[in-house]
């Protein structure tokens, strides 16, 4: 479930958001996420869900950028949906490459075992937050490991998409 395509005036305001240190866009966006959501529910039934997940960053990215901007999302979302988010459930464990200068299948190799769950989601209904989703291949293999795991259900929930 996204928002909209990556288009303006959105797409301006999560690239400020996301490179610019434009941390305090965190909220608004958040509530635009919010609003996309329950409309969602109410168009397509869209199941709630038990718990949010971030996508997580390297560390040595999480420590150059100063924050997780899928972390900064997920916050405020819980609170509002009255949902578990246990912000330490995914790890990134190897500092891959940079997503968004790959092409689709380098991008897929690029991701193999880079995550590790530390959360158990047996029987769980999971939403991963994320803020744009070009390829599909991040949340992807991150689906396919909350599944591995024995997860119930995972949706996909972010600001943009470019698929």
């Amino acid at each position: 479930m996204a928002v909209t395509d990556y288009v303006p005036p959105l797409s301006g305001l999560v690239h400020q958001f996301k490179f610019s240190r434009q941390s305090t866009l965190a909220i608004p966006l958040a509530r635009v996420l919010l609003l996309a959501i329950l409309q969602a529910r109410r168009r397509r039934d869209l199941p709630r869900v038990d718990c949010i997940v971030n996508v997580p960053l390297h560390a040595r990215r999480h420590w150059r950028r100063g924050y997780n901007q899928s972390d900064l999302l997920c916050r405020p979302l819980a609170h509002w949906l009255g949902c578990r988010y246990p912000a330490s459930a995914l790890k990134r464990i190897h500092a891959t490459a940079i997503q968004h200068r790959l092409n689709a299948r380098l991008r897929k190799k690029n991701l193999k075992n880079a995550f590790r769950l530390e959360f158990a989601v047996k029987g769980l209904h999971i939403a991963i937050v994320d803020d744009v989703v070009t390829t599909g291949s991040t949340v992807a293999e991150l689906s396919r490991l909350l599944l591995r795991s024995g997860a119930a259900s995972v949706q996909v929930w972010c600001l943009c998409r470019t698929l």
